[in-house]
């Protein structure tokens, strides 16, 4: 039934719960009772629109690899990258980079700014390599009907 539910949610997280239960064929509270205890168990973590970056004049974006004088330092690093505004992502790496950060600028100008003006002047970061993104062709949730594994 969760995974139901979690199907339903990932295609319109704003459907009214009445909605998915008359499409479910299950009861209101039934569908009340699992997505609190879906949201309780860390499944899902918050409702959000997404909004277009483009059409809100951010006509750039990055990802931007970042290495670290020292990998002790990550977890403060990343604190102070969550501080930058352009940066909407930042997920820990493997390789020469500890870290990948997603940025949105207005132009390159603007994200030339960011990387040299914030980012690099973070004392704990020794080097970066940036590439374009020149769109994202699609973005998605991970998918519903694969076979769970416990690692437990």
């Amino acid at each position: 039934m969760d995974l139901r539910i979690l199907n339903e949610l990932t295609v319109d997280a704003r459907i009214p719960y009445i909605q998915l239960a008359k499409k479910l064929k299950i009861s209101n509270t039934l569908v009340h009772q699992r997505i609190k205890k879906l949201t309780k168990s860390g499944i899902i973590n918050k409702a959000q629109y997404l909004v277009n970056p483009w059409k809100l004049g951010f006509k750039t974006s990055a990802y931007t690899q970042i290495m670290l004088t020292d990998s002790k330092m990550r977890s403060e690093v990343e604190n102070k990258l969550a501080k930058i505004k352009e940066i909407v992502e930042c997920v820990n790496i493997s390789g020469r980079y500890a870290l990948m950060v997603k940025i949105y600028a207005r132009n390159n100008r603007h994200l030339r700014d960011t990387i040299y003006e914030q980012i690099h002047t973070i004392d704990e970061i020794e080097g970066t390599n940036t590439t374009i993104s020149f769109e994202t062709a699609f973005s998605r949730n991970v998918p519903m009907d694969l076979e769970r594994e416990d690692d437990e």
